[in-house]
């Protein structure tokens, strides 16, 4: 006879719900040390979203940032924090 224990499963899958979340606040200074700086505006116009599910570069050159346009960061900002992001959700898959 098999017994599952309902509510340590029951607190793993809370725990995975909170994971995307938390994965974009630990991408947040990833971004931001992707992005270009000059006078500022980039990196402190870059935020989580209302809901934490999205990094948004509020200002309009955000786009010419991430193609490369800055020789402080030819790769943009996009590309670094996705491929950070792998190894941001194995880190915290595992500790649930």
């Amino acid at each position: 006879m098999v017994r599952i224990n309902t509510k340590v499963f029951d607190k793993r899958m809370n725990e995975l719900q909170d994971l995307p979340q938390e994965a974009m606040k630990k991408a947040l200074p990833v971004t931001k040390s992707n992005t270009p700086i000059r006078e500022g505006n980039a990196r402190r116009r870059t935020k989580l979203s209302s809901d934490k599910l999205t990094i948004n570069s509020n200002y309009s050159y955000a786009g010419r940032l991430d193609d490369g346009w800055s020789k402080q960061s030819p790769k943009g900002f996009t590309k670094p924090t996705i491929n950070a992001l792998g190894s941001i959700v194995d880190k915290l898959v595992r500790r649930v």
